[in-house]
């Protein structure tokens, strides 16, 4: 049957494959051979007409407007030395500006002097039409000085006005000779402010569009008044560094643009200005026709394959409608739901599979339930290792961090309350303190009336023992806080606040599954557990919430904020042994988290400080003795 099914695919698959191919083989085919090629050369052709097009009326309204200035200061200058000629005069630039509406201004830096040049010319119309200062104009002439000097010397240029006039306008810098400038005097710098709006609206016209560039690369003329307004240098972009090397006033290429798009670029240097005009199409659009005749075929393409498809489906929906409930099945299994529901409905290797998928699934259930069980009476982790056979009788020495902690004057509260009430509150508050234990990757123990003894590095390190004991301290710290939490609205009989001791020690045990043939628990036994939990009787006498031993301290002390509490001789020792309070975590950088010094921890925990003379009043519990 799996033989059949293989050999059904691959017949599928061969099919499928066959009709793409030929498909996409006779698209590419007519698309790269019949059309591409002539729709190329015309878009190239069309692009270089606009392009040459675009120059012409560049070139034609930049040598209108600079004959038509020149004219009018060779008449101003004439009349303004004849007797009443200043009247005609000024009405002779009145006729000029209403014949050139375009033209701003006529401004030279050098007027009144030997180069019998007229005061500026405003065109006032302009000026009120569009809301301007005309006094925008002195501005921008004061900024291009090494300009004027240039134009003096005989340059003629084009400059970009628009940031200063927030309006498309040019400023063409023309020298002027007057009828009194001598044969070896330099000429005057004439500044003819006017508005390219018609240009522009004529460039930008179409999928061709054309700018003008200046020789420097600043953008003089483009359809975006953005770009114009924020005064765009694009000498930078790699096309317009070609049009400026190469010798040709004409050409025409295919580049790639700064934004990644291709593009067909002709570029026209003009006579009249140092600038070009340039006109651009993207290659995507000229080649949109095509693409589009393209998306066709592949959607008859898509047609052919649906109906092949809708074939295959009719043919194989006996052996794929069981198949995809067997896959959401195992979807669910994914997700923890165990108790599927799957019925075979055929007797052949399908059926069987569904029968066999069931049973996994019920098996599957079961050990969840099982795990789900353990897990309530000892840790997950070692549920599971216990369930996978990993755990055996015997033990392994381990180095590992023994944490105990014990609920202050726990028997005076409990004899205040019911003992359905001492279980109640035993479990929520057992509930916190876990969640902080299991959060880093501790194992509780065991359960010792309200003592809780759980363990870092058993069975499973985080990594070393410095880890499992910094983790082990972090618990600590998450547990003081999760108490403080615990006992927001406490207070009184039935709902006491309660204040715990926690005792930490790091070293070396005996780790495994410890009792008889018929009960077990995994646990670790050691000289270092029994000095943990001596280290946790002391928080009473030192009033204090979290001690560590000096084998922790060496571990992780560069981590911590702690302050060294008197010696004191535990059971078990004969030796003093030096016990550390923990203040806090020690932050990494920046500002250190309040609490810094014990006493600050005693306050916030309300703990009262040890009197000397009484701190030796414990000594009946014979678990330490204070001092040397």
């Amino acid at each position: 049957m799996a033989s059949g099914m293989r050999t059904i695919g691959f017949k599928l698959v061969m099919i499928i494959t066959a009709l793409m191919l030929v498909s996409l083989a006779a698209i590419t085919l007519l698309v790269s051979v019949m059309v591409s090629g002539d729709v190329r050369i015309t878009a190239e052709n069309n692009n270089l007409n606009v392009n040459k097009r675009s120059a012409a009326e560049a070139e034609a309204a930049f040598n209108t407007v600079r004959s038509n200035t020149l004219a009018l200061l060779g008449t101003v200058s004439a009349l303004a030395g004849l007797p009443g000629g200043l009247p005609v005069s000024r009405r002779a630039a009145e006729v000029f500006f209403e014949q050139n509406q375009n033209v701003a201004a006529i401004v030279s830096p050098d007027s009144g002097g030997n180069n019998d040049l007229p005061e500026s010319l405003i065109n006032r119309r302009f000026f009120l039409t569009n809301d301007l200062d005309p006094g925008l104009i002195e501005g921008f002439i004061a900024s291009q000085e090494d300009a004027a000097a240039r134009c003096r010397q005989g340059e003629l240029l084009v400059l970009n006005a628009a940031p200063v006039f927030g309006l498309p306008v040019l400023a063409m810098l023309c020298p002027y000779y007057g009828e009194s400038s001598g044969e070896n005097s330099q000429g005057a710098a004439v500044f003819i402010f006017f508005s390219t709006e018609d240009l522009t609206g004529t460039f930008g016209a179409g999928v061709n569009l054309s700018c003008l560039i200046a020789d420097g690369g600043e953008l003089l003329i483009h359809s975006d008044a953005e770009l114009i307004n924020q005064g765009a240098d694009w000498s930078d972009v790699p096309f317009i560094k070609t049009l400026w090397e190469r010798p040709e006033r004409s050409l025409q290429i295919l580049y790639t643009g700064n934004d990644g798009e291709r593009y067909f670029g002709a570029f026209q240097k003009l006579t009249v200005i140092p600038a070009a005009v340039v006109t651009n199409v993207e290659y995507s659009l000229v080649f949109e026709g095509v693409a589009a005749t393209t998306r066709r075929n592949i959607y008859l393409t898509g047609a052919v394959l649906f109906l092949a498809i809708l074939f295959v489906w009719f043919f194989s929906k006996t052996i794929s409608g069981p198949l995809k409930n067997l896959a959401q099945a195992s979807r669910l299994i994914e997700k923890g739901q165990f108790d599927v529901q799957l019925t075979p409905k055929t007797r052949d290797e399908i059926g069987l599979l569904t029968h066999s998928f069931v049973a996994m699934s019920r098996g599957l259930a079961e050990r969840e339930r099982l795990k789900e069980t353990f897990g309530r009476f000892i840790n997950k982790e070692i549920a599971e290792r216990a369930l996978k056979g990993e755990l055996s009788l015997g033990g392994e020495n381990k180095r590992v961090t023994i944490f105990f902690s014990d609920i202050r004057s726990f028997t005076a509260m409990s004899e205040k309350l019911q003992p359905g009430e001492v279980v109640a509150f035993l479990n929520e508050y057992m509930t916190a303190m876990v969640d902080c234990v299991e959060q880093t990757n501790g194992v509780v123990d065991k359960f010792i009336g309200d003592a809780i003894m759980a363990v870092w590095g058993a069975p499973l390190s985080s990594g070393s023992a410095a880890r499992d004991a910094l983790n082990c301290v972090r618990s600590a710290i998450m547990m003081r806080i999760a108490l403080k939490e615990f006992n927001r609205g406490r207070g009184g009989d039935k709902k006491p606040v309660i204040k715990i001791g926690c005792g930490i020690n790091t070293g070396d045990v005996v780790a495994g599954q410890i009792g008889s043939s018929s009960r077990m628990e995994y646990t670790v036994i050691g000289d270092a557990v029994n000095l943990a939990s001596r280290t946790e009787a002391l928080n009473k006498p030192f009033a204090t919430d979290i001690l560590i031993t000096e084998n922790t301290y060496k571990l992780i002390g560069k981590y911590l904020i702690t302050e060294e509490m008197p010696q004191a001789t535990v059971k078990g020792k004969e030796k003093p042994v030096r016990i550390y309070a923990v203040i806090n975590l020690r932050a990494p950088e920046g500002p250190q988290p309040k609490p810094e010094t014990l006493e600050e921890l005693r306050k916030i925990l309300g703990l009262p400080r040890p009197d000397p003379g009484l701190i030796n009043s414990y000594q009946d519990e014979k678990k330490y003795k204070i001092g040397n």
